[in-house]
């Protein structure tokens, strides 16, 4: 009946009703003409089942920073090592002081269309900046240090899910959401406007 919304004006999060994925910022919205950008207001349990229904999975944190890097072992960023090379924002996120000021010096305030920026190595659009996406994995904050090398699936159990990636919320100033080995998290049955999907699915050999 309700969830989570951000808003800029006021620099900070509201309980709003009504907000779901076809109304993200609630009864007044809709995502008439947005067919190109990223589907958010959905909890880990709205992702994990679209992801079954379309016959694929949610990615396990451990490929998403893999698929995430594409091959650049050593630089904290999808692109290098430069948040903005030549000046430039190659991704959608929080340009400014967060909460109070967001210049949107990458032409967005909010949510941009899929593609806006160039895609990584790898072909893939908005793996850091735009939207956070629900890993497969319950998050525990050591994890790695003790976890197995190749592949880990995270633990067996927990109170959050991982997110992944940032978004158009993560700002310099916050965290360091756009960083490729950058963790987030969330209960599952979270849901808000910086939140959303991507699917992974296994090949056949």
């Amino acid at each position: 009946g309700w969830s989570t919304v951000f808003d800029p004006q006021l620099g900070r999060w509201q309980r709003t009703s009504g907000a779901y994925w076809r109304q993200p910022l609630g009864p007044e919205s809709s995502i008439a003409g947005r067919d190109d950008y990223p589907v958010v207001q959905v909890s880990w349990f709205d992702a994990s089942a679209y992801a079954s229904w379309a016959g694929k999975r949610l990615p396990t944190e451990a490929e998403y920073e893999y698929a995430a890097r594409s091959g650049l072992a050593d630089s904290p960023y999808p692109w290098g090592r430069d948040l903005q090379p030549q000046g430039r924002p190659l991704a959608n996120y929080w340009q400014g002081w967060f909460p109070q000021t967001d210049a949107g010096e990458d032409g967005y305030r909010g949510l941009s269309p899929v593609g806006a920026f160039p895609p990584n190595r790898y072909g893939l659009y908005d793996v850091v900046g735009n939207a956070w996406c629900w890993c497969s994995d319950w998050y525990q904050a050591d994890y790695y240090a003790a976890s197995r090398e190749f592949a880990p699936r995270g633990p067996a159990a927990g109170e959050h899910r991982v997110r992944r990636g940032g978004s158009w919320l993560s700002a310099t100033n916050y965290g360091d959401g756009l960083r490729v080995s950058s963790r987030g998290h969330a209960a599952p049955e979270e849901a808000d406007n910086q939140t959303g999907i991507r699917c992974a699915r296994s090949l056949v050999r």
